[in-house]
C-alpha cells in the first residue's frame, strides 16, 4: 500500500443486533444494513471511502461476511477484494487490535464507523490528507459547534465545550504507529465521551477531566494533555463540514440523516 493511502477500517459490528433501535425501524439484523434514501447505510459509507480516491481496499470489522453480502454492491466488492472482512470482537478496542493483526500493512490506519452515512468523498479526502501530512501518533477529527448548528440547529449532538468553543467528534481517528495502537485500550468501555463525562476521568485521568469540566484549555490543549498521559502525541484536525459529526444511532438521527441525504440528492 502506498504511503499516501493508509489502511482504512470501518467498524460495523452490532452490539445489540436486531434489538438496535435503528435496525428495528426496518427489521434488519444490523443497523448498517438499513436503507437510507434508497441505499444501504454501509454501502453509502464505503462509496464515500472509495470515491475519495484515498481508499483502494476497505477493511470492515463485523461479525460475519454473510451480513455484508445482503447488500448486492457490497457483495460485489467482496468478490473483487475491494472490501475485506475482519472478524469483530466483543468490544471496540479488541476489534481494532484484531484487525491490525490481520492486515498485512495496517499502519498508518484510519478508523471510521459504519453509521456515518453523511460522510462524503470530499470529507474523507480532506481528513486523510490532513492526517498524512501531520506528525502526531494519533489523530482525532472534530467539527466546530458553530459549523454544525448553522445547518443542523436541532442535531441532538453532544459538544465538547472548551476554552476555544464547542466541538464534536466526527468518528474519524488516525493511528500512525505502534505507540498509537496502545492507546486503543481507552475505548474498551466505549466512546461517547461528550455524553458520558465520567469516561474521560476513567480513560484519561484526573487532570484532563478537570481541564475539560472547567473549560480551562483549548481542544488541542486537551489533546496534548491526554496524549501526555497516554505517552503519545495527538493531533486534533478540524473539518469544516456541518454534517461530519452526525452518525445514525437512534430513530431521530436516522430521520435527520435521511432528510439531509434527500436534500443533497435533490440539490441543483
Amino acid at each position: 500500500m502506498s504511503p499516501a493511502n493508509p489502511a482504512i477500517l470501518v467498524l460495523a459490528a452490532s452490539r445489540r443486533g436486531a434489538g438496535d433501535s435503528v435496525a428495528r425501524l426496518q427489521g434488519k439484523s444490523h443497523k448498517c444494513l438499513v436503507d437510507l434514501a434508497g441505499m444501504a447505510m454501509i454501502e453509502r459509507v464505503l462509496r464515500a471511502l472509495f470515491d475519495s480516491g484515498r481508499c483502494a481496499i476497505a477493511y470492515v470489522s463485523i461479525e460475519s461476511e454473510t451480513v455484508l453480502r445482503e447488500v448486492p454492491a457490497v457483495a460485489e466488492w467482496l468478490d473483487r477484494g475491494k472490501v475485506v472482512v475482519v472478524e469483530s470482537k466483543d468490544n471496540l478496542a479488541d476489534s481494532v487490535i484484531a484487525a491490525i493483526a490481520c492486515i498485512d500493512t495496517p499502519l498508518p490506519m484510519i478508523i471510521t464507523t459504519g453509521d456515518n452515512a453523511l460522510h462524503t468523498p470530499e470529507l474523507v479526502r480532506d481528513y486523510v490528507d490532513m492526517f498524512m501530512a501531520a506528525k502526531g501518533d494519533v489523530s482525532v477529527a472534530f467539527t466546530h459547534e458553530d459549523d454544525v448548528v448553522a445547518e443542523f440547529p436541532q442535531s441532538g449532538l453532544a459538544f465538547h465545550r472548551l476554552k476555544d468553543g464547542g466541538f464534536s467528534s466526527c468518528n474519524l481517528y488516525g493511528l500512525r504507529n505502534r505507540r498509537a495502537v496502545d492507546t486503543v485500550r481507552v475505548f474498551e468501555g466505549g466512546g461517547q465521551f461528550g455524553k458520558r463525562h465520567w469516561r474521560i476521568l476513567k480513560a484519561f485521568g484526573i487532570v484532563p477531566f478537570l481541564l475539560y469540566k472547567l473549560k480551562a484549555t483549548t481542544c488541542q490543549g486537551l489533546m496534548d494533555r491526554i496524549g501526555h498521559n497516554l505517552g503519545v502525541s495527538v493531533d486534533s484536525h478540524m473539518l469544516p463540514y456541518s454534517y461530519a459529526p452526525i452518525d445514525v444511532d437512534n430513530p431521530f438521527s436516522f430521520a435527520l440523516t435521511e432528510k439531509a441525504l434527500l436534500a443533497r440528492r435533490d440539490a441543483p
